[in-house]
């Protein structure tokens, strides 16, 4: 009897082993085909720049450039007259960063406090040219005032920068009056290309970098040193920006090396490179 209750002993702990074991086992399968914990991701941030027209084509190719480094963060840009870009935020539209081809309206913005200062930045300068269609004969800004030229197309002074370098240029050259009644108005630098590209008008004034991406003008000449005011791009976050930490990394970004790689393919001096 007694040899049969230590069998039944021995064969109980066996099975209470072996139990165990197929637990343990099940726990661990069980385990391994588990999915890992998902990794914490930062939020998606929308991030609307307003920029002056004349950086279209270098601020979406730096756009396609970010994405690839911040895949969380997607950018919108609104294109425009720099001072009609100013009227839009002072009258609420929603932005994060400002973008101007001017001081001018960064200015006003700044004198309103509707930028925060601490990151206002001049990023990039530009050159003002004379273009024409590729078959003018026109070989300078003194030909404007002669019979070769019926209508010049230069931005409107009073919201497109472009419009009021190049009325400096004409002031400075003694020009303005003598083509006074020639002038052409137009909303933005790129409205200007367009007029002197489909022969609306004779002749020009824009900036280079908006020269050189078209394939129907010729420039004829820069405007001569310290005849306009510097053309400098001046950047800075919005003080109603709901993303102000995501728009402070895209301005820093924008003056790294890869947006300055973008910046001088298209014509522009990045400013403090």
């Amino acid at each position: 009897m007694k040899a049969k209750e230590a069998l039944d002993l021995k064969h109980g702990k066996w099975l209470s082993r072996l139990s165990l074991l197929l637990f343990l086992t099940a726990t661990l399968l069980s385990g391994c085909g588990s999915p890992p914990p998902a990794k914490e991701t930062a939020a998606p941030v929308n991030l609307t720049v307003s920029a002056a027209a004349s950086l279209k084509d270098a601020l979406t190719e730096v756009k396609d450039l970010y994405a690839k480094e911040k895949a969380n963060t997607a950018i919108t840009y609104n294109f425009g007259a720099s001072g009609s870009l100013q009227q839009q935020i002072e009258q609420g539209a929603p932005a994060d960063i400002f973008i101007s081809a001017a001081p001018k309206q960064m200015d006003d913005l700044q004198a309103k406090n509707l930028i925060d200062t601490a990151t206002r930045k001049n990023l990039l300068e530009n050159k003002v040219v004379l273009v024409t269609p590729k078959d003018s004969s026109i070989t300078g800004f003194s030909d404007l005032a002669g019979d070769k030229v019926k209508k010049l197309a230069i931005g409107e002074p009073k919201s497109v920068p472009a419009g009021k370098y190049a009325q400096e240029v004409l002031t400075k050259l003694n020009l303005a009056d003598a083509v006074q009644d020639k002038m052409v108005f137009a909303k933005d630098v790129r409205q200007v290309l367009t007029y002197v590209e489909t022969g609306n008008t004779e002749a020009g004034v824009v900036y280079e970098t908006d020269a050189k991406i078209s394939d129907k003008v010729k420039i004829v000449t820069r405007a001569p040193e310290g005849s306009h005011s510097p053309v400098l791009y001046p950047g800075a976050v919005l003080k109603e920006s709901k993303n102000a930490k995501a728009a402070g990394e895209f301005l820093t970004y924008l003056q790294g090396p890869a947006a300055k790689v973008v910046f001088e393919k298209y014509g522009f001096t990045v400013v403090g490179q």
